[in-house]
């Protein structure tokens, strides 16, 4: 046998032997006790189980009456990269929303509406708060196929907060629900 072959089997059979004997000094060392019963008991006081119930859901008209008109305006900014809500303010990826609540929908004078909105709109709806309200929850929910490409605003307190201001955002302001 030559020298290299001679020093490959050493170094493999001294490895060997490193990490057995490692393996027997680390369970010497550490060594584990296994429970009578696994896991652990947790002591229960004789208080009596109370059932909490939930709080109903607020209303629209209970939202919109707490709503906070300047925290609406914090939301709409993110609403302001496809929307105006200026009066005589420009079209942009969407319609000028200026007024928008109490005017008919797909109507905007310059906009390009898709297909779905005009049916859904047809018959001459209106943009009331409920109306809005539950466009913006999920706009491709409500109206499946339109253009608006926002995933929604999914607080409620959101929403409301946006429907008072942009009810600020008019000529003649709706009165709330």
């Amino acid at each position: 046998m030559t020298s290299i072959l001679l020093n490959g089997a050493g170094a493999l059979i001294s490895t060997a032997l490193v990490v057995a004997a490692a393996s027997v000094t680390a369970n010497a060392i550490f060594t584990t006790t296994v429970p009578a019963t696994p896991g652990y008991e947790i002591a229960v006081g004789d208080a009596p189980a109370t059932v909490t119930e939930e709080a109903a859901p607020k209303t629209l008209s209970e939202l919109l009456a707490s709503a906070d008109a300047s925290a609406g305006q914090a939301v709409f900014r993110r609403c302001a990269v496809c929307h105006d809500a200026s009066a005589g303010g420009p079209n942009k990826v969407g319609p000028n929303l200026y007024g928008i609540i109490g005017r008919p929908m797909a109507e905007h004078e310059g906009f390009a509406y898709s297909e779905a909105m005009k049916s859904y709109a047809d018959g001459g709806k209106t943009w009331t708060f409920e109306e809005l309200n539950n466009y913006l929850t999920n706009p491709k929910d409500e109206i499946p196929g339109n253009k608006m490409a926002f995933a929604g605003l999914r607080r409620d307190e959101d929403r409301a907060n946006l429907l008072a201001w942009l009810n600020a955002q008019s000529e003649e302001p709706q009165p709330l629900p």
